[in-house]
């Protein structure tokens, strides 16, 4: 019976690693929707970008937004305890908030742009100030909108390369981006939403607002939860693209990653919560994305399933070749995606330092308990953006 258990915990476990193979299959298996032709009508955009204390890039991400290839927008930049004395955008399409006390949040921020809207908007977009926003980004998702979506995560790219650290973290992020929206989207469940790029009906957003906690990072996991769970399909646009700024020092990654893995232990229980809803109301999308929010990050995974095969060793040998095909559908599934996102060569040359990343990545796990008191945001180095 014990054995039993044991065999059992390792396939769950395991899981993580071959899951990514199962949605393949269904992707190739489910009929691709035929994407619609240039020439729709152009939904009203409201774009708010968020900057909390530093605005070296923001001039930059409002304007790349200005030069995009559409008219029917305004853009809405709170900048959260900011000098704001150097900005001076001198244009109507352009609404520079000050909000009078430090709001230190992102979903009070996005609450304070949409109470000063100058009008009422179709849709609501999310970018953050370290970010570039592609030409084609509005029209991208104008078209996605007007295949009867209610929400829409696009592409979040790197705008630099320049370190080791950014090379894996686009690395990661390319694998993220290919298993946890395309993949799971074409399956037939939703993409994951990363918190810019992202796109939503103006009512849907507005609302899922009022019931998600203000304070700490991780507010796109409540969001996407609330969306899947309400039953709402999150769809992925490749063509609506951002260039985000990677972190480029080890100081940057520890505090980032510290908050994001605060976020994993914050939120992963609303994955039981949505894997025993799928459950009951035989959903799909639901029980797809359940196991992807229920996915610890993957350094430890890795160093979970590094545990359980050394015991396996003394233990029980034979179920070691669990291990050996979930991690060649890990690894297959992994050098896909840098293939399908044409990863450049210094992003392959950096997987020779992933320990080094993943040991940056354990210091975090320790700091993730205080996460949210040692940093809100991160802090770019913008000399090499």
């Amino acid at each position: 019976m014990l054995m039993l258990v044991w065999t059992i915990f390792q396939i769950l476990v395991s899981s993580f690693l071959w899951f990514p193979l199962v949605l393949l299959v269904l992707s190739f298996l489910r009929k691709k929707q035929t994407p619609l032709n240039a020439g729709v009508q152009e939904l009203d955009f409201a774009i708010i970008v968020t900057a909390y204390q530093q605005i070296d890039l923001l001039a930059d991400a409002v304007y790349s937004i200005l030069k995009t290839k559409y008219s029917n927008f305004i853009v809405y930049v709170v900048a959260d305890n900011c000098d704001v004395s150097a900005l001076n955008f001198d244009n109507q399409k352009v609404v520079l908030l000050r909000p009078e006390n430090t709001l230190a949040s992102n979903v009070k921020s996005h609450i304070y742009a949409i109470d000063r809207f100058k009008r009422s908007h179709d849709i609501i977009t999310i970018v953050d100030s370290d970010n570039l926003v592609d030409a084609n980004y509005l029209h991208a998702l104008n078209l996605k909108f007007r295949e009867n979506f209610s929400a829409v995560q696009g592409v979040r790219t790197a705008r630099n390369l320049n370190t080791f650290l950014a090379c894996l973290d686009e690395a990661g992020d390319m694998f993220y981006r290919y298993i946890d929206r395309k993949l799971l989207a074409e399956s037939g469940s939703s993409a994951s939403l990363a918190g810019s790029g992202m796109a939503f009906k103006s009512d849907l957003y507005i609302n899922a607002l009022k019931d998600i906690e203000t304070n700490g990072a991780g507010f796109d996991k409540a969001l996407q939860y609330k969306l899947v769970v309400g039953k709402e399909k999150i769809a992925f646009c490749e063509d609506a693209i951002v260039y985000d700024a990677k972190t480029a020092k080890a100081d940057q990654l520890v505090k980032q990653r510290s908050r994001w893995i605060n976020t994993w232990f914050k939120y992963w229980k609303l994955g039981v919560i949505l894997l025993f809803k799928s459950i009951i109301n035989f959903n799909w999308n639901q029980f797809a994305f359940s196991v992807m929010l229920l996915r610890p990050p993957l350094f430890l995974l890795a160093f979970i399933s590094t545990i359980v095969m050394l015991l396996n060793l003394f233990f029980s040998p034979f179920l070691l070749i669990i291990w050996l095909v979930s991690f060649l559908c890990f690894f297959a599934m992994f050098y896909r995606s840098l293939i399908y996102f044409n990863a450049d060569n210094v992003i392959y040359q950096s997987l020779w330092s992933a320990p080094k990343f993943m040991f940056y990545q354990m210091v975090s796990l320790f700091k993730a308990r205080s996460a949210n008191k040692i940093s809100v945001a991160t802090k770019h180095d913008v000399s090499n953006l």
